[in-house]
């Protein structure tokens, strides 16, 4: 023997209080505290994400930063004395000076992508919070 719980209200075709629109209204009642802890528990997961992402691009950036002033500086000695053999030193100084900012520049550009704004939205929340507007809406997704 089933309880009423355990039927479809629109297949029995009975009225009773848990089938009523009383009755599904409790029902909500008690699902919405779950469904919103549900909703903030993967909020909370995508921020994480999001952070650990952000932690990642501040560290390329932090460190094609710093590669490109050590770059900068043992590369324009380096380069210059070498350089300083076959032409004037400030030709060589400029040489190579300017290939080492071209390489920081290029480190600290492909930090700055983890940046963007559509890396940094909790999407995953946003869509499972648009699913559920729709079916409190009586709509299907």
């Amino acid at each position: 023997m089933s309880s009423t719980m355990d039927r479809d209200p629109i297949q029995s075709g009975s009225h009773n209080d848990d089938q009523s629109i009383g009755g599904l209204l409790k029902q909500l009642g008690r699902e919405i505290p779950s469904l919103l802890t549900k909703e903030l528990a993967l909020l909370k997961a995508e921020a994480q994400e999001t952070v650990r992402t952000t932690k990642a691009g501040l560290a390329a950036v932090s460190t094609g930063g710093a590669v490109m002033m050590a770059g900068l500086v043992v590369l324009l000695f380096a380069g210059v004395y070498a350089l300083g053999n076959v032409m004037e030193l400030w030709v060589a100084a400029l040489i190579v000076g300017l290939l080492a900012m071209v390489v920081g520049f290029m480190m600290v550009k492909a930090g700055q992508k983890k940046f963007e704004a559509d890396s940094l939205k909790p999407q995953h929340t946003i869509n499972s919070l648009q699913k559920d507007k729709n079916a409190i809406g009586g709509r299907m997704p």
